[in-house]
Protein backbone atom coordinates (compact mmCIF):
# COMPACT_ATOMS: atom_id res chain seq x y z
CA UNK A 1 0.00 0.00 0.00
CA UNK A 2 1.52 3.14 -0.92
CA UNK A 3 1.58 6.08 1.95
CA UNK A 4 0.40 9.44 1.51
CA UNK A 5 2.92 12.27 1.37
CA UNK A 6 3.78 13.67 4.74
CA UNK A 7 2.45 18.00 4.69
CA UNK A 8 4.47 20.22 6.54
CA UNK A 9 2.45 22.66 8.22
CA UNK A 10 3.95 26.29 7.53
CA UNK A 11 4.04 27.60 10.86
CA UNK A 12 5.85 30.68 9.86
CA UNK A 13 4.72 34.26 9.96
CA UNK A 14 3.64 34.13 6.12
CA UNK A 15 1.06 31.57 6.88
CA UNK A 16 -2.17 33.75 7.54
CA UNK A 17 -3.63 31.69 9.81
CA UNK A 18 -0.77 32.15 11.93
CA UNK A 19 -0.18 35.57 11.49
CA UNK A 20 -4.10 36.57 12.51
CA UNK A 21 -3.13 33.93 16.04
CA UNK A 22 -0.02 36.42 16.63
CA UNK A 23 -1.77 39.68 15.90
CA UNK A 24 -4.89 38.53 18.58
CA UNK A 25 -2.05 37.52 21.11
CA UNK A 26 -0.49 40.87 20.43
CA UNK A 27 -3.61 42.81 20.92
CA UNK A 28 -4.58 41.12 24.13
CA UNK A 29 -1.11 41.60 25.76
CA UNK A 30 -1.62 45.20 24.79
CA UNK A 31 -5.09 45.82 26.20
CA UNK A 32 -3.89 43.62 29.65
CA UNK A 33 -1.13 46.17 29.77
CA UNK A 34 -3.43 49.20 29.30
CA UNK A 35 -5.59 48.14 32.37
CA UNK A 36 -2.65 47.29 34.12
CA UNK A 37 -1.18 50.44 33.73
CA UNK A 38 -4.39 52.21 35.13
CA UNK A 39 -5.36 50.15 38.07
CA UNK A 40 -1.56 51.09 39.30
CA UNK A 41 -1.76 54.14 38.53
CA UNK A 42 -5.10 54.15 40.59
CA UNK A 43 -3.87 52.48 43.33
CA UNK A 44 -0.93 55.03 43.69
CA UNK A 45 -2.89 58.21 43.53
CA UNK A 46 -5.59 56.41 46.20
CA UNK A 47 -2.64 55.90 48.42
CA UNK A 48 -0.94 59.36 47.88
CA UNK A 49 -4.36 60.84 48.31
CA UNK A 50 -4.81 59.10 51.93
CA UNK A 51 -7.97 57.15 50.37
CA UNK A 52 -8.49 53.93 51.43
CA UNK A 53 -10.08 51.08 49.04
CA UNK A 54 -11.83 48.01 49.59
CA UNK A 55 -15.48 47.17 50.64
CA UNK A 56 -15.87 47.72 54.15
CA UNK A 57 -17.56 50.99 54.00
CA UNK A 58 -21.24 48.98 53.42
CA UNK A 59 -20.26 47.61 56.97
CA UNK A 60 -20.80 51.60 58.42
CA UNK A 61 -23.98 52.93 59.49
CA UNK A 62 -25.88 55.14 56.75
CA UNK A 63 -26.89 58.04 59.10
CA UNK A 64 -29.73 59.36 56.82
CA UNK A 65 -33.33 58.67 55.99
CA UNK A 66 -34.83 57.18 52.81
CA UNK A 67 -38.40 58.38 51.90
CA UNK A 68 -39.24 55.22 49.68
CA UNK A 69 -38.62 51.13 51.07
CA UNK A 70 -40.07 48.46 49.93
CA UNK A 71 -37.92 46.63 52.99
CA UNK A 72 -37.27 47.69 56.59
CA UNK A 73 -34.98 50.14 56.82
CA UNK A 74 -33.84 52.63 59.44
CA UNK A 75 -31.12 55.46 59.58
CA UNK A 76 -28.79 53.75 61.86
CA UNK A 77 -28.56 50.94 58.93
CA UNK A 78 -25.67 50.30 57.10
CA UNK A 79 -24.75 51.04 53.62
CA UNK A 80 -25.26 47.65 52.23
CA UNK A 81 -28.47 47.93 53.66
CA UNK A 82 -29.07 51.34 51.00
CA UNK A 83 -27.56 49.28 48.07
CA UNK A 84 -30.73 46.80 48.58
CA UNK A 85 -33.12 49.69 49.53
CA UNK A 86 -31.92 51.23 45.84
CA UNK A 87 -31.80 48.12 44.29
CA UNK A 88 -35.79 46.94 45.15
CA UNK A 89 -36.24 51.09 44.36
CA UNK A 90 -34.82 50.50 40.45
CA UNK A 91 -36.45 46.50 40.17
CA UNK A 92 -39.93 48.90 41.40
CA UNK A 93 -39.90 51.22 39.12
CA UNK A 94 -38.59 48.96 35.85
CA UNK A 95 -40.92 46.11 36.28
CA UNK A 96 -43.97 49.01 36.29
CA UNK A 97 -42.72 51.00 33.41
CA UNK A 98 -42.20 47.29 31.51
CA UNK A 99 -45.51 46.32 32.28
CA UNK A 100 -47.16 49.63 31.46
CA UNK A 101 -45.11 50.22 28.19
CA UNK A 102 -45.89 46.83 27.33
CA UNK A 103 -49.59 47.33 27.68
CA UNK A 104 -49.54 50.48 25.93
CA UNK A 105 -47.21 50.04 23.24
CA UNK A 106 -49.76 46.71 21.93
CA UNK A 107 -52.44 48.55 21.87
CA UNK A 108 -51.23 51.92 20.20
CA UNK A 109 -49.34 49.23 17.36
CA UNK A 110 -52.38 47.73 17.22
CA UNK A 111 -54.23 50.95 16.93
CA UNK A 112 -52.09 51.99 13.86
CA UNK A 113 -52.94 48.97 11.93
CA UNK A 114 -56.48 49.93 12.13
CA UNK A 115 -59.11 50.79 9.72
CA UNK A 116 -60.39 53.61 11.62
CA UNK A 117 -59.08 57.22 10.51
CA UNK A 118 -59.51 58.69 13.73
CA UNK A 119 -58.09 55.94 15.76
CA UNK A 120 -55.42 54.85 13.77
CA UNK A 121 -53.96 59.12 13.50
CA UNK A 122 -54.15 59.33 17.17
CA UNK A 123 -51.66 56.26 17.81
CA UNK A 124 -49.73 57.97 15.14
CA UNK A 125 -49.44 61.52 16.62
CA UNK A 126 -48.90 59.31 20.25
CA UNK A 127 -46.07 57.85 18.40
CA UNK A 128 -44.53 60.87 16.56
CA UNK A 129 -44.87 62.90 19.76
CA UNK A 130 -43.66 61.17 22.71
CA UNK A 131 -40.84 59.07 21.15
CA UNK A 132 -39.11 62.59 19.44
CA UNK A 133 -39.07 64.47 22.89
CA UNK A 134 -36.32 63.21 25.59
CA UNK A 135 -37.22 61.13 28.64
CA UNK A 136 -35.88 63.58 31.19
CA UNK A 137 -38.21 66.59 30.22
CA UNK A 138 -41.33 64.02 30.14
CA UNK A 139 -40.21 63.35 33.55
CA UNK A 140 -39.84 67.03 34.47
CA UNK A 141 -43.15 67.27 32.95
CA UNK A 142 -45.32 65.03 34.94
CA UNK A 143 -43.17 65.60 38.27
CA UNK A 144 -43.22 69.88 38.35
CA UNK A 145 -46.54 70.05 36.07
CA UNK A 146 -48.59 68.03 36.57
CA UNK A 147 -47.70 66.23 40.20
CA UNK A 148 -46.55 69.15 42.07
CA UNK A 149 -50.03 71.35 41.03
CA UNK A 150 -51.99 68.81 42.44
CA UNK A 151 -53.84 70.17 45.27
CA UNK A 152 -52.50 69.64 49.28
CA UNK A 153 -53.68 66.48 51.38
CA UNK A 154 -56.37 68.21 53.17
CA UNK A 155 -57.78 69.30 49.74
CA UNK A 156 -56.91 65.83 48.47
CA UNK A 157 -59.39 63.89 45.85
CA UNK A 158 -60.85 61.15 47.12
CA UNK A 159 -62.42 57.84 46.15
CA UNK A 160 -65.53 56.59 48.25
CA UNK A 161 -62.79 57.85 51.41
CA UNK A 162 -60.82 54.58 50.40
CA UNK A 163 -58.04 55.79 47.95
CA UNK A 164 -56.64 59.75 47.81
CA UNK A 165 -54.10 61.54 46.04
CA UNK A 166 -52.31 64.88 46.39
CA UNK A 167 -49.28 66.57 46.14
CA UNK A 168 -47.99 63.84 48.49
CA UNK A 169 -48.69 61.25 46.32
CA UNK A 170 -51.54 58.48 46.03
CA UNK A 171 -52.63 56.85 48.81
CA UNK A 172 -54.55 53.77 48.51
CA UNK A 173 -55.36 50.47 50.90
CA UNK A 174 -53.09 48.27 51.94
CA UNK A 175 -52.98 44.61 52.50
CA UNK A 176 -52.59 43.12 56.06
CA UNK A 177 -51.55 39.66 56.85
CA UNK A 178 -54.74 37.16 58.71
CA UNK A 179 -54.75 34.11 60.33
CA UNK A 180 -56.67 32.52 56.58
CA UNK A 181 -53.48 33.95 54.16
CA UNK A 182 -52.35 30.63 53.32
CA UNK A 183 -55.63 29.31 53.06
CA UNK A 184 -56.36 31.58 51.00
CA UNK A 185 -52.99 31.39 48.86
CA UNK A 186 -53.52 27.69 48.45
CA UNK A 187 -57.36 28.33 47.11
CA UNK A 188 -55.59 31.06 44.46
CA UNK A 189 -53.05 28.86 43.47
CA UNK A 190 -56.01 25.60 43.43
CA UNK A 191 -58.10 28.26 41.18
CA UNK A 192 -55.05 29.32 38.76
CA UNK A 193 -54.03 25.55 37.99
CA UNK A 194 -57.19 24.63 37.48
CA UNK A 195 -57.98 27.44 34.87
CA UNK A 196 -54.47 26.41 33.15
CA UNK A 197 -55.42 22.82 33.14
CA UNK A 198 -59.36 23.27 32.15
CA UNK A 199 -58.02 25.75 29.04
CA UNK A 200 -55.57 23.21 28.43
CA UNK A 201 -58.30 20.03 28.08
CA UNK A 202 -60.36 22.37 26.23
CA UNK A 203 -57.74 23.49 23.78
CA UNK A 204 -56.96 19.77 22.91
CA UNK A 205 -60.54 18.08 22.69
CA UNK A 206 -60.88 21.02 19.90
CA UNK A 207 -57.54 19.99 18.34
CA UNK A 208 -59.36 16.24 18.50
CA UNK A 209 -62.81 16.65 17.77
CA UNK A 210 -63.34 20.24 16.45
CA UNK A 211 -65.80 20.77 19.20
CA UNK A 212 -65.18 24.79 20.80
CA UNK A 213 -65.94 25.51 24.54
CA UNK A 214 -64.94 28.38 26.42
CA UNK A 215 -62.69 28.25 29.32
CA UNK A 216 -63.09 31.38 30.95
CA UNK A 217 -66.81 31.28 32.69
CA UNK A 218 -65.11 27.98 34.35
CA UNK A 219 -62.13 30.06 34.94
CA UNK A 220 -63.96 33.06 36.34
CA UNK A 221 -66.28 31.06 38.78
CA UNK A 222 -62.89 28.96 40.26
CA UNK A 223 -60.84 32.21 40.49
CA UNK A 224 -63.83 33.92 42.44
CA UNK A 225 -65.54 30.61 44.05
CA UNK A 226 -61.89 29.27 45.87
CA UNK A 227 -61.22 32.30 47.66
CA UNK A 228 -64.26 32.85 48.80
CA UNK A 229 -64.81 29.25 50.24
CA UNK A 230 -61.20 29.53 51.76
CA UNK A 231 -62.65 32.68 53.52
CA UNK A 232 -65.82 30.59 54.88
CA UNK A 233 -64.17 27.97 56.29
CA UNK A 234 -60.92 29.27 57.09
CA UNK A 235 -61.86 33.05 57.78
CA UNK A 236 -60.27 36.42 56.48
CA UNK A 237 -57.25 36.17 54.50
CA UNK A 238 -56.82 39.99 54.37
CA UNK A 239 -57.31 43.10 56.26
CA UNK A 240 -57.11 46.20 54.90
CA UNK A 241 -55.22 49.44 56.64
CA UNK A 242 -57.06 51.93 55.21
CA UNK A 243 -55.38 55.74 54.84
CA UNK A 244 -56.63 58.28 57.05
CA UNK A 245 -55.79 62.23 57.27
CA UNK A 246 -53.81 62.77 60.52
CA UNK A 247 -52.20 66.40 61.22
CA UNK A 248 -51.03 67.96 57.76
CA UNK A 249 -50.72 63.87 55.75
CA UNK A 250 -52.20 60.96 55.33
CA UNK A 251 -51.51 58.07 57.69
CA UNK A 252 -51.98 54.13 57.06
CA UNK A 253 -52.23 52.33 53.56
CA UNK A 254 -49.59 52.05 50.86
CA UNK A 255 -48.07 55.37 49.04
CA UNK A 256 -47.13 55.91 45.88
CA UNK A 257 -44.65 58.55 46.19
CA UNK A 258 -44.84 61.81 43.26
CA UNK A 259 -41.56 60.96 42.44
CA UNK A 260 -42.48 57.12 41.33
CA UNK A 261 -45.60 58.19 39.75
CA UNK A 262 -43.91 60.57 37.31
CA UNK A 263 -40.94 58.37 36.70
CA UNK A 264 -42.81 55.90 36.26
CA UNK A 265 -45.60 57.76 33.63
CA UNK A 266 -42.59 59.44 31.40
CA UNK A 267 -40.78 56.24 30.78
CA UNK A 268 -43.91 54.31 30.39
CA UNK A 269 -45.20 56.56 27.65
CA UNK A 270 -41.91 57.28 26.26
CA UNK A 271 -41.14 53.94 25.63
CA UNK A 272 -44.86 52.58 24.33
CA UNK A 273 -44.31 54.89 21.62
CA UNK A 274 -41.22 52.41 20.46
CA UNK A 275 -42.62 49.23 21.20
CA UNK A 276 -45.53 49.90 19.10
CA UNK A 277 -43.38 50.58 16.23
CA UNK A 278 -41.70 47.30 17.40
CA UNK A 279 -45.56 45.77 17.40
CA UNK A 280 -46.84 47.14 14.11
CA UNK A 281 -43.23 46.49 11.87
CA UNK A 282 -43.86 42.92 13.50
CA UNK A 283 -47.03 42.14 12.06
CA UNK A 284 -46.51 43.75 8.92
CA UNK A 285 -43.95 41.10 8.49
CA UNK A 286 -46.18 38.79 7.95
CA UNK A 287 -46.79 38.29 4.12
CA UNK A 288 -50.12 39.02 3.85
CA UNK A 289 -51.08 35.43 2.53
CA UNK A 290 -51.00 34.20 5.92
CA UNK A 291 -53.84 36.66 6.38
CA UNK A 292 -55.52 35.62 3.57
CA UNK A 293 -55.44 32.26 3.97
CA UNK A 294 -57.24 33.29 7.65
CA UNK A 295 -59.81 34.66 5.90
CA UNK A 296 -60.57 32.35 3.39
CA UNK A 297 -61.24 30.06 6.28
CA UNK A 298 -63.61 32.23 7.99
CA UNK A 299 -62.04 33.18 10.75
CA UNK A 300 -62.73 35.92 12.99
CA UNK A 301 -60.81 39.14 12.65
CA UNK A 302 -59.68 38.86 16.28
CA UNK A 303 -59.13 34.69 15.98
CA UNK A 304 -56.81 35.59 12.93
CA UNK A 305 -54.62 38.18 15.04
CA UNK A 306 -54.34 36.02 18.21
CA UNK A 307 -54.07 32.40 16.47
CA UNK A 308 -52.28 33.20 12.85
CA UNK A 309 -50.65 36.56 12.98
CA UNK A 310 -49.57 36.91 16.30
CA UNK A 311 -47.53 34.03 16.68
CA UNK A 312 -45.62 34.47 13.30
CA UNK A 313 -44.81 38.55 14.35
CA UNK A 314 -43.07 37.43 17.66
CA UNK A 315 -39.68 36.19 15.96
CA UNK A 316 -39.67 39.55 14.50
CA UNK A 317 -41.04 41.86 17.84
CA UNK A 318 -38.76 39.41 20.93
CA UNK A 319 -35.53 40.79 19.85
CA UNK A 320 -36.11 44.65 19.06
CA UNK A 321 -38.57 44.05 22.39
CA UNK A 322 -35.81 43.10 24.66
CA UNK A 323 -33.73 46.61 23.49
CA UNK A 324 -36.53 48.49 24.66
CA UNK A 325 -37.02 46.65 28.06
CA UNK A 326 -33.37 47.15 28.37
CA UNK A 327 -33.58 51.04 27.61
CA UNK A 328 -36.31 50.83 30.72
CA UNK A 329 -33.75 49.51 32.88
CA UNK A 330 -31.29 52.25 32.31
CA UNK A 331 -33.62 54.97 31.96
CA UNK A 332 -34.27 54.49 35.33
CA UNK A 333 -31.40 56.10 36.51
CA UNK A 334 -32.87 59.37 35.50
CA UNK A 335 -34.60 58.66 38.65
CA UNK A 336 -31.75 61.01 40.48
CA UNK A 337 -32.79 64.03 38.81
CA UNK A 338 -36.62 64.49 40.46
CA UNK A 339 -35.25 62.95 43.62
CA UNK A 340 -36.78 59.48 43.12
CA UNK A 341 -34.35 57.01 46.15
CA UNK A 342 -33.28 54.58 43.21
CA UNK A 343 -29.55 52.85 43.09
CA UNK A 344 -28.22 55.59 41.28
CA UNK A 345 -29.66 58.71 43.59
CA UNK A 346 -28.79 56.76 46.88
CA UNK A 347 -25.43 54.55 46.42
CA UNK A 348 -23.52 56.41 43.41
CA UNK A 349 -25.04 59.60 45.00
CA UNK A 350 -25.34 60.08 48.68
CA UNK A 351 -23.66 56.87 49.51
CA UNK A 352 -20.36 58.47 47.16
CA UNK A 353 -20.74 61.76 48.58
CA UNK A 354 -20.26 60.92 52.29
CA UNK A 355 -17.84 57.90 52.19
CA UNK A 356 -15.82 59.25 48.88
CA UNK A 357 -15.66 55.28 47.83
CA UNK A 358 -15.93 55.97 44.55
CA UNK A 359 -14.84 53.73 42.40
CA UNK A 360 -16.05 50.75 45.07
CA UNK A 361 -20.18 52.96 44.64
CA UNK A 362 -19.51 53.13 40.59
CA UNK A 363 -17.66 49.62 40.17
CA UNK A 364 -21.06 48.16 42.24
CA UNK A 365 -23.53 50.27 40.31
CA UNK A 366 -22.40 49.34 37.33
CA UNK A 367 -22.30 45.76 38.03
CA UNK A 368 -25.55 45.01 39.03
CA UNK A 369 -27.20 47.19 36.03
CA UNK A 370 -25.14 44.78 33.83
CA UNK A 371 -26.43 41.96 35.96
CA UNK A 372 -30.03 43.52 35.46
CA UNK A 373 -29.57 43.82 31.93
CA UNK A 374 -28.16 39.89 31.11
CA UNK A 375 -30.87 38.69 33.06
CA UNK A 376 -33.50 40.50 30.89
CA UNK A 377 -32.01 39.40 28.21
CA UNK A 378 -31.18 36.13 29.02
CA UNK A 379 -35.03 35.48 29.96
CA UNK A 380 -36.43 36.90 26.58
CA UNK A 381 -33.59 35.01 24.73
CA UNK A 382 -35.08 31.84 26.32
CA UNK A 383 -38.78 32.91 25.08
CA UNK A 384 -37.90 33.60 21.40
CA UNK A 385 -36.37 30.41 21.52
CA UNK A 386 -39.05 28.36 23.08
CA UNK A 387 -41.82 30.21 20.52
CA UNK A 388 -39.43 29.84 17.36
CA UNK A 389 -40.90 27.94 14.72
CA UNK A 390 -37.85 26.76 13.35
CA UNK A 391 -36.02 24.37 16.15
CA UNK A 392 -32.25 25.15 16.35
Amino acid sequence: MSQRPTVKKDVSFANPAVRAWVYQIAAILAVLAVAGYLMHNTIVNLANRGITSGFGFLERSAGFGIVQHLIDYTEGDTYARVFLVGLTNTLLVSALCIVLASVLGVIIGLARLSDNWLLRNIANIWVETFRNIPPLLQIFFWYFAVLRNLPGPRQALSAFDLSFISNRGLYIPAPLWAAGTLPLLLALALAIGGSIGLARYHRNRQVKTGQFRRSWPWALLMLIGFPLLAQLLFGAGLHWDIPQLRGFNFRGGLVLIPELAALTLALSIYTSAFIAEVIRSGIQSVPLGQHEAARSLGLPHPVTLRQVIIPQAMRVIIPPLTSQYLNIVKNSSLAAAIGYPDMVSLFAGTVLNQTGQAIETIAITMGVYLLISLSISLLMNLYNRKIALVER
